[in-house]
């Protein structure tokens, strides 16, 4: 019998690419979504197939991770194998403006998905998506043993998560795992983040239909990689033979200005000409650098990442310049072929 997944946050960046890639591997793949008045299911519309058809192994379900009753009803319903928690109010500035949704959300929707595990059926796998952003002003490089300085309510409620796991893994003896990923990125990734934010205006620049690019903080430094690599690591750290906490990254760092230069250059235009900076959107208190130091993963997992700094950008440009109908420049295009001959996800 196929395995059993169930993803929250089914429809962002990496849950889609996550259900795609269980897919692949012959999952039954669950989804929760919290119901809209509008379809916001965008980013799975390739995998999904009417549930009527004999052939369809994606479900979705109502629901959501501030709401303890629908999430142990799911649970219990479907008795899945493995747990994805990716769903969270995941905008770092954001959080500072609904501090009391995200870590209702974020931190206590990871105990109330915890807690129905825990009450469960079968023993459940469960992956915590934690985040870089907990280390805040550590001094980088950041691994497992690097103490945790938060810098933000969504560092604060990812920190809550991180450790309310690793109680249930030493407590309950619940395969539970945390994933630190550093910054990763993609064409799918939401237009308000920083990265995307830069290759879409690029686009739409091009196109005639945007005449400036506003940014924050440009002297952040991040450690960028590409999303559909990490949810690949997602899957192998459940498949361990022990529950372990891992770090995932490139090891290379750059910042926002550097990324705004190299994807301008890509594409042909001065940055200078379009790029203008707008106070509101540096935070009350800033995260400097991040650079992960995932050699625990590269020896755990054989986690390398194929994709790094400046390929992810000219990926991310060609899809931006491809969605808004202008042909690409194509070495991003060209990058995938030659990496990823036999790619799982779907073409962006």
């Amino acid at each position: 019998m196929s395995k059993k997944a169930l993803i929250t946050g089914i429809t962002g960046q990496d849950g889609s690419y996550l259900a795609e890639y269980l897919l692949s591997k012959g999952y039954e793949v669950h989804g929760i979504v919290r119901r809209a008045s509008t379809f916001n299911t965008a980013r799975i519309d390739q995998i999904y197939i009417d549930p009527h058809e004999e052939r369809a192994r994606l479900r979705l379900h109502y629901g959501d991770l501030s709401e303890s009753e629908t999430i142990n009803n799911i649970v219990y319903n479907i008795c899945p194998d493995e747990v994805y928690n990716l769903g969270a109010q995941s905008h770092v500035r954001v959080s500072f403006e609904i501090p009391e949704y995200t870590t209702n959300v974020v931190a206590t929707g990871a105990t109330r998905m915890l807690e129905s595990i825990r009450r469960s059926c079968k023993p459940i796998r469960f992956y915590q998506a934690s985040s870089s952003e907990m280390f805040g002003s550590a001094a980088p490089p950041q691994s497992e043993t690097t103490p945790f300085q938060p810098r933000s309510p969504y560092a604060c409620s990812k920190l809550y998560a991180y450790w309310l796991t690793r109680n249930y893994r030493e407590g309950y003896g619940i395969f539970a795992c945390n994933g630190i990923l550093f910054n990763h990125e993609s064409p799918r990734r939401g237009e308000t983040f920083v990265t995307r934010k830069i290759t879409r205006a690029i686009a739409a620049i091009k196109a005639g239909k945007q005449d400036a690019l506003y940014l924050g903080n440009l002297n952040a430094r991040r450690d960028w990689g590409y999303a559909p690599e990490y949810v690949e690591a997602m899957h192998r750290m459940l498949q361990m033979d022990q529950a372990d906490d891992l770090v995932i990254g490139t090891g290379e760092t750059h910042t926002v200005e550097e990324f705004v230069r190299e994807a301008f250059d890509y594409a042909g235009l001065d940055q200078d000409k379009y790029v203008k900076i707008d106070p509101k959107y540096f935070r009350p208190t800033e995260v400097e650098a991040l650079i992960a130091d995932a050699s625990k993963a590269k020896k755990v997992l054989k986690f390398e990442p194929k994709i790094k700094f400046r390929e992810l950008m000219k990926i991310m440009v060609d899809a931006d310049m491809r969605a808004a109908g202008l042909e690409p420049i194509g070495e991003g295009d060209e990058i995938l072929r030659k990496r990823f001959p036999q790619r799982w996800w779907a073409v962006d």
